[in-house]
């Protein structure tokens, strides 16, 4: 009789942790963990404003083919300590060849163009970004007000 009744709590047991265990349908799998962003490294230098890190760190992976890969470099050529003005415009305009409505590019340039000294092209650029922006869109924003304060400045850059 003992045997039984541990046979039966034993059952009892192993039925509870079957009913308590995640089901999943025979046919799906677990989702597998996301991709790793190739581009983490060199926004974690960005972030903390390490440009040469993050030259170092982008020219590792060499996406030349990828807009976000050239937005970053043209980012962090222009604002590391002696600004690459022309490196940096390579990489933005090889990044809206490959993505013409990139909107960090299109901001980017934008500032860019003011740095050069050249609003039209930077208001080309607001235009462009106008186009392809839905709202709110911070980068459409920040290329106003940078525009703005170039023109209150006398049309002169100030970072």
């Amino acid at each position: 009789m003992k045997l039984f009744a541990l046979t039966g709590l034993i059952g009892l047991s192993l039925s509870l942790c079957a009913a308590l265990a995640p089901a999943h349908a025979a046919d799906t799998e677990p989702t597998p963990p996301k991709a790793t962003d190739p581009l983490g490294a060199a926004r974690t230098h960005i972030a903390a404003k390490r440009w040469p890190a993050a030259i170092v760190e982008l020219q590792k992976l060499n996406g030349t083919g990828s807009a976000d890969w050239n937005n970053l470099m043209g980012y962090a050529l222009r604002k590391q300590a002696t600004p690459d003005l022309e490196g940096a415009q390579r990489h933005y305009d090889a990044a809206l060849r490959i993505d013409p409505r990139h909107r960090g590019a299109l901001e980017y340039a934008g500032e860019l163009a003011l740095m050069k000294g050249n609003l039209p092209a930077a208001e080309e650029r607001l235009a462009a970004l106008a186009r392809v922006c839905t709202t709110p869109c911070e980068e459409l924003d920040d290329l106003k007000k940078i525009i703005a304060r170039y023109k209150a400045n006398g049309n002169r850059y100030l970072p």
